[in-house]
């Protein structure tokens, strides 16, 4: 089969198209064809080396994060899933490789993909789909009534939490350019501020939430002071804290590591009576079936900027770095 692979960390490094071995399964494993994979900014960090603190990819490795396609073969163990579904996953951390044309995918990492949208759609979904709801469900446990600050609007993750967040009930203000205004505020957004116009730490106040995504360290401070006393910042771009090292099993002084990176916004948080948490988000089947739903239910729709040929895999992870995409971008493996 064909793969995308890294042969070498490195921000000038480009994926080589390799003609490889179709992967083999084990009894809890599934045979995915991909028809499509969605493409994230984090398949740039995890290239660049960004990342191998905490999780150290032994080159050469497929990259990739999202992918939806049909069942080829099931393991021996494998109940949930039969051959000719059509599914969709975030394949866990070490098990990523959807830039090719098949892969290997535990099936608690697999979900079937939501009857009403097309292939590609649905490789936009998983990634961006599990962060937001790992981030607004399960860490700040978002209600109705709340008001919530959701950075970068029109970006993957921003177009999809948007909508969950509208359908949890919540108040969602959100940063974005003028010339997607109308996007975001399409998707739900109450309150849209102009980024390159406006200051949101002038105008939001006494928020319950905010979804923090930028890597400036004045948007993080600013951010955490528009929090209500007890409210919660769940970062996707760091500072990485000892919390995380605990989870991924890391060992003690890389945790010490994270810890001091976090530190200083650890105690900013505290000052403030405001909590910091870091989300990297995990693979996780159960929570993508409940995406499905609120897809099939019409409450969330896929916002996709544009769809490569899978030949152009590093022309659609360099178009995804310069920050400009409306939404997601896809690659068309079939």
């Amino acid at each position: 089969m064909r793969a995308f692979k890294v042969n070498k960390y490195g921000k000038n490094e480009t994926l080589q198209l390799s003609e490889i071995n179709e992967p083999t399964i084990i009894e809890n494993e599934v045979l995915v064809q991909i028809y499509s994979a969605g493409v994230n900014l984090l398949d740039s960090l995890i290239r660049n080396g960004e990342f191998k603190i905490f999780l150290p990819y032994k080159t050469p490795f497929i990259n990739g994060h999202d992918l939806a396609g049909v069942v080829k073969k099931v393991g021996s163990n494998v109940t949930k899933f039969k051959l000719g579904d059509e599914v969709y996953s975030r394949p866990s951390d070490f098990r990523i490789g959807t830039f090719a044309e098949y892969i290997a995918v535990n099936e608690d990492d697999l979900a079937l993909k939501p009857k009403n949208i097309s292939m590609e759609e649905a490789s936009s979904i998983p990634l961006i789909g599990l962060t937001s709801w790992q981030a607004l469900v399960e860490i700040a446990g978002l209600k109705k009534g709340q008001k919530v600050f959701i950075q970068a609007g029109s970006g993957g993750v921003g177009t999809f939490a948007i909508q969950l967040a509208k359908h949890l009930g919540a108040f969602v203000a959100t940063t974005t350019g003028t010339s997607n205004i109308e996007l975001v505020k399409s998707l739900g957004a109450d309150l849209v501020i102009d980024y390159k116009k406006e200051d949101f730490a002038s105008i939001l106040t006494d928020y319950d939430v905010v979804l923090h995504s930028n890597k400036e360290v004045k948007v993080l401070e600013n951010s955490l002071k528009i929090l209500k006393p007890g409210g919660t910042l769940i970062s996707l771009t760091g500072p990485p804290t000892a919390e995380l090292a605990k989870k991924l099993g890391l060992a003690w002084y890389i945790q010490l590591i994270m810890n001091f990176l976090s530190l200083s916004v650890r105690r900013k948080a505290k000052k403030l009576n405001v909590n910091f948490r870091f989300l990297f988000m995990r693979a996780e089947g159960k929570q993508l079936s409940e995406i499905t739903s609120l897809i099939e239910a019409g409450k969330i729709r896929p916002v996709i900027d544009k769809v490569f040929p899978f030949e152009q895999t590093n022309e659609a992870m360099s178009y995804v770095e310069t920050g400009r995409a409306k939404g997601k971008v896809i690659v068309k493996v079939i």
